[in-house]
């Protein structure tokens, strides 16, 4: 009987695979992912040789770019992706009707609601911890491309340019999109089904055969003469990514088994493990989680990168660089010596998000609000909110201590060895510890994990951000404001003072 439908089997797309799904022991949705995937790289390399901006119109690019996307959305979630046409919909309709001068807060809180309300559904009326593929996954990628695309045309039409930052002034839309170039956007087959998020402008860009004609205004003359002879080709890049994602899905298959996370708050392990041990296994437990991630993002970006989407530039040697949308950078992940750098290189386009709707205009406690945006945008799970919570006193108690202690380490290559070994260590441990909650995903899990810790983390950051002073935000803006008017000759004395670069001066 219908009404008996196993709820994890009724958001499932298509059937099709279903052999496939019992010979590999997987999930269905998760083979109709990979294959989806597999199939949009295909159709990204035919998409970028015969439908090349220089053979047929953008016009042509958008419709069938959108409706290969929503054929792959359909083949994966079924009817269920009927939300991301509602959901889209629905906020272009705000766009045109409430105007620009604050469409950007309306299409913020009616997409995040819409999102936010299917994440309840799926979480409390389907399965709880469903680990497959759902149709909120891409409902997140598209609530970033609306928000984003609101708070750029706010930027683009009812702000003064001067009142604009250097980032928002390349963003910022000048024109209301056409309803065809807004469903292209949001829903092309490039990054329905995992990313990531683009800028609107870099989308139109690629779609027109343009692709750096919005960022290259101050570029060295060669580099845009070279760009215009020829026209670099990803085949490369694409190898490369895609050989990296599939090692990344093997690595994965072969030890999530062997260092379960749950493992972690095992009555026998707590009780008879060292200390010392329970650290090392938390670590390895973590660290083999993320291969997943590594495998969905880089697959995606490879999809992209062969549709011609993704270009940079080039480097200074003049190779082109393919990292426009790139969403990780797994080496500076895992090498990672600061809490910042780890979050500055793991879902990177999500971060950028972040930045541009939350960070840069909130004016009050923007790292708390930044972290609560956030989780509200993971989902409804509780451990979200609390891996987010503990994110921010984690954050403070590093800021505090590279401000205060990092200068230290400076004065001798061999210091500065000493410092990044520590520091790696420190923040491998404090991530794996701030990220077991979004794993478990559940309170009473994550809170015998702590226990089983005495909050010491928790209890060291706070004692570390009350006791090492940092300046506020808004004055270390202004002090940066008042050395660049100064001229270039007090920059770099003020950088070393207070061992912050620039851009992280800025974030």
């Amino acid at each position: 009987m219908a009404a008996e439908e196993n709820p994890s089997t009724a958001c499932t797309g298509s059937s099709l695979l279903k052999p496939v799904s019992d010979i590999t022991n997987l999930p269905l949705d998760q083979v109709n992912f990979v294959v989806c995937q597999l199939c949009a790289l295909l159709s990204a390399f035919w998409f970028r040789l015969f439908l090349h901006p220089s053979k047929t119109s953008p016009f042509i690019r958008h419709v069938v770019a959108t409706l290969l996307g929503l054929y792959f959305a359909l083949f994966c979630f079924g009817w269920y992706a009927l939300h991301f046409l509602l959901q889209s919909g629905l906020t272009y309709g705000i766009m045109i009707l409430t105007g620009v001068e604050h469409m950007h807060k309306y299409c913020l809180v009616v997409a995040l609601s819409y999102l936010s309300l299917c994440q309840i559904t799926r979480v409390y009326v389907f399965d709880y911890g469903m680990y497959t593929a759902d149709f909120t996954g891409p409902m997140m990628v598209i609530t970033q491309k609306i928000t984003s695309m609101a708070f750029e045309i706010h930027d683009g039409m009812a702000r003064k340019e001067e009142h604009l930052t250097p980032g928002q002034k390349i963003l910022a839309i000048r024109r209301m999109p056409s309803l065809l170039e807004y469903f292209s956007y949001n829903c092309n087959f490039m990054g329905i089904l995992a990313g990531p998020t683009c800028s609107y402008n870099d989308y139109i860009a690629f779609i027109e055969g343009d692709p750096r004609r919005h960022r290259d205004q101050e570029a060295d003359r060669k580099i845009q003469s070279k760009l215009k002879q020829s026209e670099p080709s990803p085949n490369t890049e694409v190898i490369r990514k895609v050989a990296t994602s599939f090692f990344c899905l093997l690595v994965f298959l072969s030890v999530c088994k062997v260092f379960p996370v749950e493992r972690n708050i095992d009555d026998d392990f707590i009780a008879n493990t060292p200390f010392y041990a329970q650290v090392v296994y938390l670590y390895l437990s973590m660290l083999t989680t993320r291969p997943k991630y590594y495998f969905v993002w880089t697959l995606a970006d490879a999809i992209n990168n062969a549709a011609g989407f993704g270009f940079n530039g080039y480097d200074a040697d003049g190779s082109p660089r393919w990292d426009l949308i790139s969403n990780l950078r797994i080496l500076n992940i895992e090498l990672a010596t600061s809490f910042k750098v780890f979050l500055d290189n793991w879902n990177i386009q999500t971060a950028h998000w972040l930045k541009r709707v939350c960070y840069e205009r909130c004016p009050y406690h923007p790292t708390a609000a930044t972290f609560i945006l956030s989780a509200m945008w993971h989902g409804a799970y509780p451990g979200y909110y609390l891996t987010f919570l503990t994110g921010i006193v984690v954050t403070l108690a590093a800021r505090a201590v590279r401000h205060n202690v990092r200068p230290h380490f400076l004065q001798s290559p061999s210091y500065k060895l000493v410092y990044d070994v520590i520091t790696w260590a420190a923040t491998q441990i404090a991530i794996c510890y701030t990220v077991v909650p979004f794993v478990l995903l559940s309170v009473g899990p994550s809170m015998k994990f702590y226990r089983s810790w005495y909050f010491n983390l928790h209890i060291g950051c706070i004692l570390l951000a009350v006791a090492l002073p940092v300046k506020p935000r808004h004055l270390r803006l202004k002090e940066q404001q008042k050395n660049l008017l100064q001229g270039p000759v007090q920059q770099p004395v003020e950088a070393t003072n207070t061992g912050f670069s620039q851009k992280e001066k800025a974030t």
